[in-house]
């Protein structure tokens, strides 16, 4: 099957050659063809270019785009899609003055979505996460990571991480999978994190290999949940059966997890809301990709994370949702996108980069995905008709995607 898109008013994001992602300065630079087809053979790209350059091509389908955009699908590697129920109360409770602390000490939070997922069947919890993957789909999402860390107990993960195989099995959009055993410390375990810690290692681990049922592996490393030390122990340990790290750190404090997971060799730091020096040179030191999660920032009220800091100092930077039920209850790329540049200052260049080409080398996918380049995999969204690529930032609130192709089809 054959399909051909012509008079694509501007087609974003072209690499001829499959670079895994751009840093520093190279982030201003986004490079685009205007008035350009492509063409999709079977589940990949199979050719590009100017309409001036177009060959003769006898395609199964052609498709006129005149007065709209193509840009690969955002790439979106921080979620915590798979949950049992909302979180609205303490929404509520934000708002008549108590911290995200405050809220997590009082037995809200973390282990608040814990409870709740006990009390859900592994069929209950894939029918509402499969809802909300149509939904972030619909939105131009093309590849996706989903944490455990709402169960806190041997069954509890092992049932979120099988509902995350089972979407990977039903779905052709590229879903990564994420071990976050570690996310807080179960109230019954309180008085005893080493024997939780032990649980997460020796009993969920060997099932967790023995299943397949993990890319990656997760710790909240931040004051009142993970120390740098645990941290560095459960990642060493899931390092051990082939995981590979990818860490929430320095949301609220920087207590050197950066340091931590870069001597781990983790794939990325996530949050990054408060940074050191020290932290900027470390990870200046690396092939660990720094991620952004502005809309938590958003619906939290606390910090951004200083994405112009960032690159400025000659690093890469990706964009993600966090998409969860307590402190980011959407998984809109767009309305991150807008945000990176609205509240991070991030260029309209900058922030597609972080959310396409650095988001798929935070998905471990740059060479399948996260640009419009020869034989990547056709995930790809088309606008509506709009006048430029920096509408879809600048038009915050809304999103103007009107189709999405994953692996050349569309949804």
């Amino acid at each position: 099957m054959t399909t051909l898109f012509i008079n694509i008013k501007e087609l974003i994001q072209v690499r001829d050659s499959s670079i895994l992602k751009v840093s520093g300065q190279e982030m201003k630079e986004l490079p685009t063809i205007k008035n350009a087809f492509l063409l999709i053979e079977g589940e990949r790209i199979k050719d590009y270019g100017s309409m001036d350059s177009l060959p003769k091509i006898n395609a199964d389908k052609t498709i006129d785009l005149t007065g709209r955009i193509m840009l690969p699908t955002w790439c979106d590697s921080h979620t915590h899609l798979v949950f049992a129920a909302t979180r609205e109360g303490e929404f509520v409770d934000r708002i008549n003055g108590l911290t995200y602390e405050e809220i997590a000490e009082k037995g809200g939070g973390i282990l608040n979505s814990a409870k709740k997922l006990q009390e859900k069947t592994e069929e209950e919890l894939y029918s509402e996460a499969e809802q909300r993957l149509q939904d972030v789909l619909k939105m131009g999402t093309g590849a996706i990571e989903i944490k455990s860390g709402y169960g806190l107990s041997l069954e509890g993960e092992i049932k979120m991480l099988r509902v995350i195989k089972k979407l990977k099995e039903n779905y052709t959009i590229p879903i990564k999978s994420t071990f976050l055993g570690a996310h807080a410390i179960p109230t019954e375990y309180k008085n005893n994190r080493e024997a939780y810690i032990d649980l997460i290692i020796n009993e969920m681990m060997p099932i967790i290999h023995k299943e397949g049922l993990a890319d990656y592996i997760d710790v909240f490393c931040e004051k009142g949940y993970y120390t740098p030390e645990e941290t560095n122990q459960i990642l060493k340990a899931g390092k051990s059966i082939g995981l590979i790290p990818k860490v929430h750190v320095n949301q609220f404090n920087s207590i050197g997890g950066i340091s931590v997971s870069v001597k781990n060799d983790a794939l990325s730091v996530d949050h990054l809301e408060v940074m050191t020096e020290e932290d900027l040179e470390i990870l200046s030191n690396s092939d660990t990709m720094p991620v952004a999660l502005p809309s938590c920032s958003f619906f939290l009220g606390i910090p951004y994370t200083n994405g112009r800091e960032i690159i400025n100092s000659d690093l890469p930077l990706a964009l993600a949702t966090d998409y969860n039920p307590g402190s980011t209850p959407s998984g809109n790329m767009n309305f991150v996108v807008s945000l990176a540049c609205i509240r991070m200052k991030l260029t309209p260049e900058e922030a597609i980069n972080a959310a396409t080409i650095n988001g798929a080398y935070a998905l471990n996918l740059s060479n399948d995905i996260g640009s419009i380049t020869k034989g990547k995999l056709a995930n790809i969204m088309i606008t509506k008709p709009i006048t430029s690529y920096s509408f879809i930032p600048y038009n915050f609130g809304n999103h103007c995607i009107d189709s999405v192709y994953i692996k050349g089809q569309t949804i």
